[in-house]
């Protein structure tokens, strides 16, 4: 069985999604400071959307509503959370 880039993609955004959602749920259950949910919620949107993304990118049917939805809102909320990211990132000691 011999796997094509196609299907590696893909299999490899399911398992990003997997990441993302991990990431996700651990901000919610196991964070309790402030900024660390936040920055652990950024990186799950990053990786949720991206893999979404590459989804869209790799699938062979005409794209539909959700997909030019998630074509024109999904790098924004990418922009969005690394900004978010980048203002929140740790710059050394006091």
């Amino acid at each position: 069985m011999s796997l094509d880039p196609l299907q590696i993609a893909v299999y490899a955004s399911w398992a990003v999604t997997a990441a993302g959602l991990g990431l996700w749920l651990w901000s919610w259950i196991g964070i309790k400071d402030p900024i660390a949910k936040l920055r652990f919620s950024d990186c799950a949107v990053v990786l949720l959307f991206a893999s979404v993304l590459a989804r869209i990118v790799t699938q062979t049917k005409p794209m539909g509503a959700f997909d030019w939805a998630m074509v024109l809102l999904g790098p924004l909320f990418i922009a969005a959370a690394l900004w978010r990211l980048a203002r929140t990132a740790h710059t050394g000691g006091r």
